[in-house]
């Protein structure tokens, strides 16, 4: 009887797939995504606004930009096409010579990052302010959070803890039980007590209310991540 071929994957051939497409895709995340605008902050304070209908929105103001484009990266010799950026002027004893010959008449920069961008899309040299931004535009923010310590369970996993009553005296905030019988050991990934904060946070779908060019303001709805003078990444 003649057999039909399977078409089925083998068990020992799947992390092989796993592995070919992690190496040709990468790893994808909200950063990889290619945005039109793009720009780097610094977090000022948080405050609210009121639209002409009367509507109140909490706002986080920022001071955006300009950056300066200082590298193109295209997909034959980097294997990806992104634009590289400086922000923020840096003293000359405080960047090194690498950097100076890297950055040439361009500047001194005391921060550099990256954008996914479209090839063609910004040349080396291009100065990115505010007005690459409109009211009303959708953007996406990135920023890192603020560091809070060592936290217990119920603060950072929002566990119940204990009763109040009947009997409890200690165990309010306490995670509990932690073993397991069989394993004889503590499982990894097991939310416990330990450091929080600090976390890349990326928050999608922030509207801009208000863009000053004079100062370089820009007022975008919600909370960002982090404290006053935290480095935000901007990208519409």
């Amino acid at each position: 009887m003649h057999e039909e071929q399977s078409n089925c994957v083998t068990i020992a051939t799947i992390p092989n797939v796993r592995r070919a497409l992690r190496d040709s895709l990468g790893a994808f995340s909200a950063d990889d995504e290619i945005h039109m605008k793009f720009i780097l902050a610094k977090k000022q304070k948080m405050t609210q606004i009121f639209d002409e209908t009367g509507r109140v929105f909490p706002a986080t103001v920022v001071t955006a930009g300009p950056v300066t484009v200082t590298q193109i990266k295209n997909s034959d010799a980097d294997g990806y096409e992104s634009a590289q950026v400086g922000f923020t002027n840096q003293k000359e004893k405080n960047v090194k010579k690498a950097q100076k010959g890297h950055f040439g008449d361009l500047g001194l920069f005391g921060i550099v990052r990256e954008f996914r961008v479209e090839n063609g899309a910004v040349n080396k040299g291009d100065v990115i302010d505010v007005t690459n931004f409109e009211v009303g535009d959708k953007v996406t923010v990135s920023a890192i959070s603020k560091g809070k310590g060592n936290q217990g369970v119920v603060k950072r996993h929002n566990f119940a803890g204990g009763r109040r009553t009947h009997g409890n005296k200690h165990s309010e905030r306490r995670p509990g039980s932690i073993g397991s019988t069989g394993p004889q050991r503590v499982l990894k990934g097991l939310r416990m007590a330990g450091r929080m904060g600090g976390d890349r946070i990326t928050v999608k779908n922030l509207k801009v209310l208000q863009i000053d060019k004079d100062t370089n303001t820009m007022v975008i709805s919600g909370a960002i991540p982090g404290r006053p003078g935290t480095l935000i990444e901007i990208r519409g």
